[in-house]
């Protein structure tokens, strides 16, 4: 049997909701082969990240290697990058590697505050890795941060959508669970000549944890297999929705959506 496969290049979440072990699930459950480039640890649960330790750039490139070297990876999705020498050996290795199409996931901030990218490689994620990006995945804070102002609206997301593909992705997705002024969650795709807007309405639930995780390594899944950059998306949006409205009530603080529950009774 032969099966798409995608990759994640993304940092590791001890209590399994976000992180790599997201990605992993997410791929695995929307028909893909997951293989992973692990590029940190983090001490975390559903209520804090309270520790993390950068993997050295060597583990990162060599894990790298091994993948590429033996596995037909069909794309690609990044999260945790948290230095500039890591984003610098990751877009060193998918520009030798030809590894494409590439989702970035422009991974900041946890949920609990915890800083995952450190103030200095703002400018070589812009630099360096947003230019081989097939899709990039901001929430509304992510984006904010860069184009320099607050989103608060769906005209606000569409603004920065259209800024952010200047900076060299193919196409931009500005994920909405975050913008207070509308009462959907609403997301938006520019793709350099069409606005996309995804809608789906508010789950009111606690059980969020590693739902960007989960969104962007759907889409990488999707784009494994073939589907469009709209479609890709579209679909990954219906799966992350069903995600979150079967979040699992498991921990003290932000539960983990439910990555299988098409498996449940």
């Amino acid at each position: 049997m032969n099966i798409p496969v995608a990759l994640t290049i993304a940092g590791s979440d001890s209590g399994g909701g976000a992180g790599i072990q997201a990605d992993i699930k997410s791929m695995q459950a929307n028909g893909v082969f997951a293989a992973s480039v692990i590029t940190a640890v983090t001490s975390q649960n559903t209520v804090a990240v309270t520790d993390a330790m950068d993997l050295p750039v060597s583990i990162i490139a060599s894990q790298l290697d091994a993948v590429m070297s033996d596995l037909p990876v069909a794309a690609a999705k990044t999260g945790m990058l948290s230095s500039v020498e890591i984003i610098e050996c990751v877009s060193q290795k998918v520009a030798e590697h030809t590894i494409g199409p590439l989702v970035v996931d422009p991974v900041m901030i946890s949920k609990s505050g915890f800083p995952l990218l450190k103030d200095d490689a703002v400018d070589a994620l812009i630099k360096l890795l947003l230019p081989l990006a097939e899709v990039c995945t901001p929430n509304a804070h992510e984006a904010a941060r860069l184009v320099g102002y607050e989103l608060s609206s769906e005209s606000d997301a569409a603004k920065a959508a259209e800024q952010i593909f200047e900076m060299g992705p193919r196409a931009v997705l500005v994920k909405g669970g975050h913008l207070d002024a509308e009462e959907d969650a609403v997301d938006v795709l520019f793709d350099g000549s069409t606005m996309h807007v995804f809608r789906t309405p508010r789950i009111e639930t606690v059980n969020t944890h590693g739902t960007g995780c989960t969104y962007a390594a759907t889409i990488a899944a999707n784009l494994a297999r073939r589907m469009s950059i709209p479609e890709a998306v579209e679909e990954a949006k219906i799966y992350v929705t069903q995600a979150i409205r079967h979040g699992l009530s498991i921990g003290k603080g932000h539960g983990p959506t439910d990555h299988f529950y098409f498996l449940r009774d």
